[in-house]
């Protein structure tokens, strides 16, 4: 008789990977009208942000408009090499990455912690209010947020003056370069941080009320409920969006500082994007600029796959 029928043991279960087309295809059967919502915004991404990306290849090119993209000359990795070997290389890699990570330092935990806070209120009717007023920076136009800036940073203007009692200068203080960085990044925190914050409202409330009752019966006070219990609960949030905030430490939208800087102060405020858009639009080198910004993005796709694989590394989060 076989030893293995005597001894009683089960043949292990072979595992069947699922078919992705197959698990597909049974979702849309069954939630139809979702798909249905969905291709508009699969549209919007086909043609305005994949289809246009054939259009890099003239990074490797001699563009001109008159030849077309596939008739002008080969130039290789030409562009790249010029950019390489330009002398505002550092200039735009420095100040790109200086005003990324002082928004990461200074931007990113802002909105956690005014998050935090504002669910600690008791008052639910001071809460909305809060919350409104700080939403309605987000929807003012960049136009006129950096208009504003210009006028209360002139050397009569609110901020000025206001500074100008800790001795600061008492002159247009967006002609001091040393100080771009810094009103760049207080302006944005002012328009973006009740905006900021609404998806760590939405964390706050998916975390089950029971763990603040147990946290509570074990002699926890709001500060140690906070820390224990609020902190853990949205975690996952957090490091997703710092995920996302690491892949972007080289891209910096170009309209603001486009709108705020001038020649004065480009050693301190020009970066990748604004370049790109000089020389891309201004000068007409657009194999030059599109060389940079495809460089730009290559490097960002890198950061963002690397701070992806160190989270799931370290504690089992990412985005995939």
């Amino acid at each position: 008789m076989n030893k293995s029928s005597t001894s009683g043991s089960v043949p292990a279960t072979k595992y069947i990977k699922p078919n992705p087309f197959k698990m597909l295809l049974k979702n849309v059967k069954e939630h139809p009208w979702l798909y249905v919502l969905f291709l508009p915004v699969l549209a919007y991404f086909l043609v305005f942000h994949y289809w246009p990306m054939y259009g890099v290849i003239i990074a490797f090119k001699d563009y001109k408009p008159m030849k077309g993209i596939f008739a002008s000359n080969w130039v290789g990795f030409a562009n790249f090499a010029q950019f390489l070997n330009g002398p505002y290389l550092w200039r735009l890699v420095r100040n790109t990455l200086s005003i990324n990570l002082g928004m990461l330092l200074v931007a990113f935990p802002l909105p956690i912690i005014f998050a935090l806070l504002l669910n600690e209120c008791r008052s639910v009717k001071f809460r909305k209010v809060v919350q409104t007023v700080t939403y309605m920076p987000h929807f003012v136009s960049s136009v006129v947020v950096c208009s504003l800036m210009l006028i209360f940073c002139r050397s009569n203007g609110v901020i000025t003056t206001m500074l100008s009692v800790f001795g600061m200068p008492q002159t247009n203080l967006f002609s001091i370069g040393k100080f771009f960085q810094p009103l760049y990044i207080a302006m944005n925190v002012w328009q973006e941080l009740g905006w900021d914050s609404i998806i760590f409202f939405a964390a706050l409330t998916s975390i089950d009320a029971s763990l603040y009752e147990a946290a509570q019966v074990d002699g926890a006070g709001r500060w140690r409920q906070m820390w224990h219990v609020t902190l853990p609960g949205i975690a996952p949030t957090i490091v997703i969006l710092l995920i996302l905030r690491i892949g972007n430490l080289m891209s910096l939208g170009w309209d603001r500082i486009y709108l705020l800087y001038n020649e004065m102060i480009y050693e301190q405020a020009d970066v990748i994007s604004t370049y790109v858009y000089r020389t891309g639009l201004q000068q007409m080198q657009y194999s030059y600029s599109t060389a940079v910004g495809l460089m730009n993005s290559v490097i960002n796709v890198i950061l963002l796959v690397g701070a992806n694989v160190v989270s799931r590394k370290v504690n089992d989060t990412s985005l995939w």
